[in-house]
Formats: C-alpha cells, structure tokens, sequence
C-alpha cells in the first residue's frame, strides 16, 4: 500500500484542520488505519486508529473530544479532523495502514504497522 498524508499547515490555537491519507495499490480494506504524531526532538506517537470497517475507534487521551477519525473505503482514504487545535498538537502527522491479520486493529508500536505515509506537518501558533 502506498500511502500519501497531506493536509497539514499552519493554524492558529483553537482552530481546525482537516488531514487525508490516500491509499494505493493493494486493498485498502484489507488494513486497519492510524495517525501518529511526531513533535521535534520527540518518539512518534499513536494518535487514533480505526479499523476496516470504520466500525470501531481509538483516540489518545489526548486528542479524546476533540480529533476525530473517518475512513471511506470506496474512495481509498482515511481522515482526521482536528478541532479546538492546541500549540502542544504541533508535529508532523502520519499514516499508517496495520494488516487485518494482525490480532489488534491498534498498536502503539511503530514497528507494528506495515506501511507508512511521508508525513505532513501541522503548526498550531499560540
């Protein structure tokens, strides 16, 4: 699967952004979806996930009540809308496709994940 994340870009503090993964090349619905954050000098972190169907979520308690995640599986995508954004939300965002096959549709370690999108960065001015 080849994944691309865009979106990104410089918001103030309490505003929104709205990031897309697009999805190529093998069965998107074959594979679980998660955002990860990256903020400089910083492990990346596990954001949200959703699985195939969309029918289940996971958010860091973080981002609980405030980001939100989607997938369209007949369009090959997966959001995240980002509300009431916080300067601490600053990073670089990826996605990440997790095979069905795998026994969790979640995991917080990078290593579990198959595939990878090249990041987009996000900037929340305070």
């Amino acid at each position: 699967v080849q994944l691309q994340a865009f979106g990104g870009g410089l918001v103030q503090a309490g505003g929104s952004l709205r990031l897309s993964c697009a999805a190529s090349g093998r069965t998107f619905s074959n594979y679980h979806m998660g955002w990860f954050r990256q903020a400089p000098g910083k492990e990346r972190d596990l954001v949200t996930a959703i699985t195939w169907s969309g029918g289940s979520t996971y958010y860091a308690d973080s981002v609980k009540g405030r980001f939100t995640i989607s997938r369209d599986n007949a369009k090959n995508t997966v959001y995240l809308q980002m509300n009431s954004l916080k300067p601490e939300d600053t990073a670089v965002y990826y996605c990440a496709a997790r095979s069905v096959v795998r026994k969790t549709y979640y995991s917080g370690l990078i290593n579990e994940y198959d595939y990878w999108g090249q990041g987009t960065l996000v900037t929340v001015s305070s």
